[in-house]
C-alpha cells in the first residue's frame, strides 16, 4: 500500500512538472560558435531545469531577423551583427551573453596563401596582378559577422579600396565544397571550416587570424526577446545560467563537448567527422566567452563600420541592445 502511494504520489509530481515546463522558441544558426546550445542539450539541463527548448535552424542570421521580425522566437542563437540590424529594425531583443570571441579567420588556398604569407593586404594585389583577376573569397552574406569582419580588415585595416576582391556569399557548407574545389582563394569563416579544410587541403592555411582582423572580435551572442525578459524573467535567468556552464564545459571538456556538436552539426554535413570537430573545439579560432562585458567595446567598432559602410541603416543605441543583468547576477560573488 505505502509503495503504490508512492508511486501515484511520484506520477502527479512528474505530471505537474510536465505541465509547468516553460517552452521556448530557440533559433539558431547550426555552426560550431552555437556550441553552449549543444552543450545544454546533450546534458540535459533545460529539461532539468523545466525549459522545453524548441530549436528551429537557419541557414544564415539574416533568417533570424526575418522570424524575429515576424514575432516567431523567443531565444536566437545567432551573430552579433544581425542582432544590431534586428534591433535597427525595432526588434525588442537584448543580447543577454556571449559565445565566442575572435572566431573568424581568413583561410587561403593555392597560390593566394603563398602571396598573403608573405604580406596579406600587398599580398593581395600582386595575386590579383599575376592571376589577371580579383582573388574570390568567400563569406556569409552581408550583414553577418564573417563577412563584416572581413569588410573591416580590407577597408580599415589594410587601407584597400573595397572593390580589390570579390566577396562572393554562400553557407557554410557551400563554403568548405567551394574552397576544396578551388572555386574560390579563401575563405573569411570559422571553425570546424578552418580545420577542415586545412586537414584536406595541404595548401590551406590561415592567413589571418581574428585579432588581426579585428582584435576582441565579437561574434555568435545569445539574445532574447525583452517580452521575455518581462513575462519570464526566472525563464532567461536560468538559461543565462545554463549557458554559463555550457562554456565552461566547452573549455573545461572538450572531446565531451564534441560529441555534442559533431551530433549537431553532422546531419547538414555529412563529411563532417568527429575528430575534426574535437580539433575545432580546441583551436585558437575556438575562444569562447559568455561574458558579454567582455564584447561590448568591440560591438561598437563593429556598430560603427556597419553604421559606415551602409549595412546598418540607422544607428542602434547599444544599452539598449544589451541586458547584463543576468550574467552580473549568476556570476556575483565568484
Amino acid at each position: 500500500m505505502f509503495n503504490r502511494a508512492v508511486i501515484l504520489l511520484l506520477a502527479m509530481l512528474s505530471s505537474v512538472s510536465t505541465r509547468a515546463a516553460t517552452t521556448l522558441e530557440v533559433g539558431y544558426v547550426p555552426i560550431l560558435p552555437m556550441a553552449q546550445l549543444y552543450v545544454i542539450e546533450g546534458e540535459g539541463w533545460a529539461k532539468a531545469a523545466g525549459l522545453n527548448l524548441r530549436k528551429t535552424p537557419f541557414a544564415e542570421g539574416p533568417g533570424i531577423v526575418q522570424a524575429l521580425t515576424a514575432g516567431k522566437l523567443d531565444v536566437v542563437y545567432f551573430g552579433i551583427a544581425p542582432a544590431m540590424v534586428a534591433r535597427s529594425k525595432g526588434v525588442d531583443i537584448k543580447v543577454v551573453a556571449s559565445n565566442i570571441v575572435e572566431q573568424v579567420a581568413l583561410i587561403a588556398r593555392g597560390d593566394l596563401t603563398l602571396y598573403m604569407l608573405r604580406d596579406p593586404a600587398t599580398g593581395l594585389q600582386r595575386f590579383a596582378e599575376k592571376k589577371g583577376r580579383k582573388p574570390r573569397i568567400a563569406s556569409f552574406s552581408p550583414g553577418s559577422v564573417p563577412h563584416a569582419v572581413f569588410r573591416h580588415w580590407l577597408l580599415e585595416v589594410a587601407k584597400l579600396p573595397g572593390d580589390r576582391v570579390e566577396i562572393v556569399p554562400m553557407g557554410a557548407g557551400e563554403i568548405e565544397q567551394a574552397l576544396l574545389s578551388g572555386a574560390v582563394d579563401g575563405a573569411s569563416i570559422l571553425e570546424p571550416i578552418l580545420t577542415s579544410v586545412a586537414a584536406a587541403d595541404r595548401s590551406a592555411k590561415v592567413v589571418l587570424d581574428g585579432a588581426e582582423m579585428m582584435p576582441n572580435q565579437p561574434g555568435a551572442i545569445l539574445a532574447v526577446r525583452g517580452e521575455l525578459i518581462r513575462k519570464n524573467p526566472q525563464a532567461v535567468r536560468q538559461l543565462v545560467e545554463m549557458h554559463n556552464r555550457a562554456t565552461e564545459f566547452l573549455i573545461l571538456y572538450p572531446d565531451k563537448a564534441a560529441e555534442f556538436a559533431h551530433k549537431a552539426l553532422s546531419p547538414d554535413n555529412a563529411q563532417l567527422s568527429l575528430e575534426s570537430v574535437q580539433k575545432a573545439i580546441v583551436s585558437p579560432y575556438s575562444r569562447f566567452v559568455a561574458d558579454p562585458y567582455r564584447i561590448l567595446e568591440s560591438t561598437q567598432t563593429m556598430h560603427d563600420f556597419q553604421l559606415k559602410t551602409g549595412v546598418l541603416t540607422k544607428p542602434v543605441k547599444l544599452d539598449q541592445l544589451f541586458d547584463t543583468q543576468f550574467f552580473a547576477q549568476i556570476t556575483e560573488g565568484r
